[in-house]
């Protein structure tokens, strides 16, 4: 009986449009959360497999042994497929000259991403048996010699290497790279018991098996061996993936937050809406049980109808978006299941969480509202319904990211803004409480309205702060994101790197850069030095540590040591002051948290079998996504004056310049003037002792990673700003019903349609305006914390936003609003008295 009771009052209400502004709202939630969740992890997977490209695989183990063969075992059994490549020095000889090179030997597979880029073009193949690929700087130090000598063998050089997927950004690795198969290694005779080798073994598959195998295997590796991703801090593109990962999860978490407010302003209209109903159900008899079924069935059935709307919405939001992304990123298609999985929690948690405390109250109306209209019933305090709904908010915020630092951020942004909205806006909305109901003045009339309304518009303005904080936000993290890449990628960012310059050079080679027309930038002095004591304590290895000795662990290598007299320009300075003393040393803030070194430490170490002792000066940021020389650690010039040195430094050259000397010794260039370049032919020439790193086709790739990262980015931010209108829109549905009483009133004092359309645009302006000045705070804040914890950006004001803020929201929501009560608006006074009868 109450089932069947039920139901015809939910079909009655949904006909007549009682239930479709809760509808929209649970709607709206999850059509953000599986459609955002859907969008964003496409992207993710995209900018991760697009990113996985520049290591040649999914995950690298880096060992300087074997690995047990277990474990490639259950690679395989995983789906996975693999590869193992060798990496070692050696020497080459071609006549009577001769040159150190790193050589990598690779197996049948390699790479399995990416691919090999020759002079010729790209190329998933490799070298036959008998051959070496080798790099264009060896090819100038030889002298381009048909066949080489490496170790007991003589291999034909046939292919030149423009830039190997995973050859990475290490300007200090001096040595020409060759390629060559990994069965050709044994017969050089080169690898001996106790040769210094290097085995990369690479891994690709789906991200599930990977996981899987990362959990299982990833304990087992000793402190010799690395585990490697495209995040790992190893790819120049790790940065960048991360940040925007970041993004795309606040985006979604926004969006969350966004729909939840929509969700709790809905259920409390809804509510409000059925005071009266529920007083008269039981006042003819309906038991406190049977009213309890009658509205939980239909939450129930709005929630249903509304997770099934928003899950179709979801799916054609990604089919869409899909069409519009370039086929290399539409091309990864995630699995469905965890957006979909979200987008029913979100609408379960978020439906009942969000309504709890309206229903209370409404499930408490007393019989005696039929003849008292002001009764309410029970009066919790508003600390429970916050309680809930932050509680729900934190749930669904951790359930999503996994991330405490975004999550606790959104939640702290949600507390300040209800803490603004009790202190502020009603403050602001008061000030009208001295003007009475003159009709008049379209001003006075806004702010009587508002002073009448303040409950209501409070409401109201939760809705509309939150969807400017929203998009304030994503708007200001994405152009500062984008600015970040930028700087770290500029139209002429050096495309060259040179090192191994000897003093004795640095004159000549600013001669040929001047006679060239090129401009290079500063010269790096590059001196090689172990860390071996920290304030007098001896520094001791992980293996020596592992092995039971006392010590403080240190670096287990040897750093490249230089010296400056000025910041670098991608350092930046957190404690203390730049060098100033001989005796004094800059430090890179993680090698500084990793060693506990503090500023006025005394740091000791031995270069070319001296000791030099510096006390500690400064610590610094390094930005080491950056094509650009770092160091850890920076000195004096009087400090390292003892020790000898070669410097480094790097260039930009275009392919203008690379085309027009000719000078080329009878070396044809190639068709994009990139490798057999007259310029860089004449400087390996008449600089052999310098190596030459090209680094162009790496910051070619790199910013085509870049722009499909700022291109989701702005995909997102369209997500953003569709759910930001939805709420706008559905928020102006709030208070029709008293609003439609209340002109019914005004015309029949003899109000017209201009005072009347001009007060209620004035009305939606001021709680637009106000809403712009909240947002603005809240956004500041939020920007703060998210800048500091998460995303690792500088902070600065955006003043320009309190004038735009205010401004637009007072525009946008006005509009809204006109819009909205259009129909209104344009009724008679009979017409209105008999809607609202």
């Amino acid at each position: 009986m109450e089932l069947s009771l039920a139901w015809r009052l939910f079909k009655r209400e949904l006909q007549q449009g009682q239930l479709l502004l809760i509808i929209l709202a649970i709607t709206l939630a999850v059509l953000s959360v599986s459609g955002l969740a859907r969008v964003s992890e496409r992207l993710q997977v995209a900018i991760t497999g697009q990113a996985s490209q520049f290591i040649a695989a999914d995950r690298i183990i880096d060992s300087p042994v074997k690995i047990d063969a277990a474990i490639l075992t259950q690679a395989e059994d995983l789906g996975l497929k693999h590869v193992t490549n060798m990496q070692f020095n050696s020497m080459v000889y071609s006549g009577d000259k001769f040159q150190l090179v790193t050589v990598r030997a690779v197996e049948t597979g390699y790479p399995l991403k990416g691919d090999i880029e020759l002079t010729s073009g790209k190329t998933k193949a490799l070298p036959q048996a008998g051959e070496i690929w080798f790099e264009t700087r060896l090819g100038g130090l030889l002298g381009y010699p048909k066949s080489i000598e490496l170790g007991n063998s003589e291999f034909v050089l046939s292919n030149e290497i423009s830039r190997l997927p995973d050859a990475g950004f290490n300007p200090f690795a001096s040595s020409p790279v060759v390629l060559m198969r990994m069965e050709d290694v044994a017969k050089t005779g080169v690898i001996q018991p106790g040769s210094r080798v290097t085995y990369l073994y690479q891994f690709a598959g789906d991200e599930a098996s990977l996981t899987a195998f990362e959990q299982s295997v990833k304990p087992l590796l000793n402190s010799t061996q690395r585990w490697v991703d495209v995040q790992s801090g190893d790819s120049p593109i790790a940065g960048a993936v991360k940040r925007a990962e970041r993004f795309l999860l606040l985006a979604s978490l926004m969006g969350i937050a966004l729909a939840c407010a929509a969700i709790g302003i809905a259920a409390q209209r809804y509510c409000q809406r059925h005071y009266d109903v529920v007083a008269m159900l039981k006042t003819f008899g309906a038991s406190a049980k049977q009213i309890r079924l009658l509205f939980g069935t239909h939450l129930l059935l709005v929630t249903l109808m509304g997770i099934v709307l928003g899950l179709i919405g979801g799916v054609l939001l990604d089919f869409g978006i899909s069409y519009l992304l370039p086929p290399e990123i539409a091309a990864y298609s995630p699995p469905l299941t965890r957006p979909l999985l979200l987008g029913v929690s979100t609408g379960l948690i978020s439906a009942f969480m969000f309504s709890a405390y309206p229903l209370m109250r409404l499930l408490a109306i007393p019989p005696l509202r039929v003849l008292q209209r002001q009764l309410e019933g029970l009066q919790l305090g508003m600390w429970l319904h916050l309680l809930l709904s932050l509680g729900a908010m934190a749930l669904m915020g951790y359930l999503y990211s996994q991330s405490w630092a975004l999550t606790l951020t959104v939640v702290a942004a949600v507390l300040l803004l209800g803490v603004l909205l009790s202190v502020l806006g009603f403050v602001m909305i008061r000030l009208g409480h001295s003007v009475g109901m003159k009709t008049t003045n379209p001003l006075q009339l806004a702010l009587a309205g508002l002073r009448r309304r303040a409950r209501q518009n409070a409401v109201q303005l939760v809705g509309f702060s939150a969807a400017l904080v929203l998009l304030l936000t994503i708007l200001a993290l994405r152009q500062d994101l984008l600015n970040e890449w930028q700087k770290q990628l500029p139209e002429n960012a050096p495309n060259y790197f040179l090192v191994n310059i000897a003093p004795d050079d640095a004159k000549p080679l600013n001669d040929f850069m001047t006679a060239k027309g090129i401009v290079a930038t500063d010269i790096y002095p590059v001196i090689r030095g172990r860390l071996t004591q920290i304030n007098g304590e001896a520094l001791i290895s992980n293996e020596q540590s592992e092995a039971g000795e006392k010590g403080r662990v240190g670096i287990s290598r040897e750093l490249n040591l230089t010296w400056r007299n000025t910041l670098p320009a991608n350092n930046e300075l957190l404690e203390g002051h730049f060098n100033q003393a001989a005796d004094e040393v800059s430090v890179e803030s993680g090698v500084a948290d990793r060693l506990g070194i503090g500023i006025g430490d005394k740091l000791t170490y031995v270069i070319d079998n001296q000791e030099l002792t510096v006390k500690v000066a400064s610590i610094r940021a390094v930005h080491w996504e950056t094509l650009q020389p770092n160091f850890f650690m920076i000195f004096t010039q009087e400090a390292l004056a003892p020790f000898a040195y070669t410097s480094m430094a790097s260039f930009y050259l275009n392919d203008q310049q690379a085309t027009n000397d000719q000078s080329t010794n009878g070396q044809a260039l190639s068709a994009d003037g990139t490798p057999k370049d007259a310029v860089i032919l004449a400087l390996i020439q008449q600089f052999p002792t310098i190596s030459i790193i090209d680094v162009g086709a790496m910051v070619g790739q790199l910013r085509q990673i870049i722009e499909q990262v700022s291109l989701s980015l702005t995909l997102v931010l369209a997500l953003v700003l569709l759910a930001s209108a939805l709420v706008l829109i559905a928020q102006t549905e709030a208070g029709m019903a008293t609003r439609q009483r209340e002109l019914a009133v005004l015309r029949t004092f003899g109000a017209s349609g201009w005072l009347l359309r001009s007060a209620t645009g004035l009305e939606f302006a001021l709680l637009g305006g106000i809403a712009g000045v909240l947002a603005v705070i809240v956004a500041e804040f939020a920007l703060y914390l998210l800048k500091t914890q998460v995303f690792e950006l500088n902070v600065y004001m955006h003043w320009p936003w309190w004038g735009i803020a205010p401004v637009s929201g007072a525009l946008i929501v006005a509009l809204l609003g006109v819009w909205r009560c259009r129909q209104l608006l344009s009724q008679s006074c009979s017409e209105l008295l008999k809607a609202g009868s």
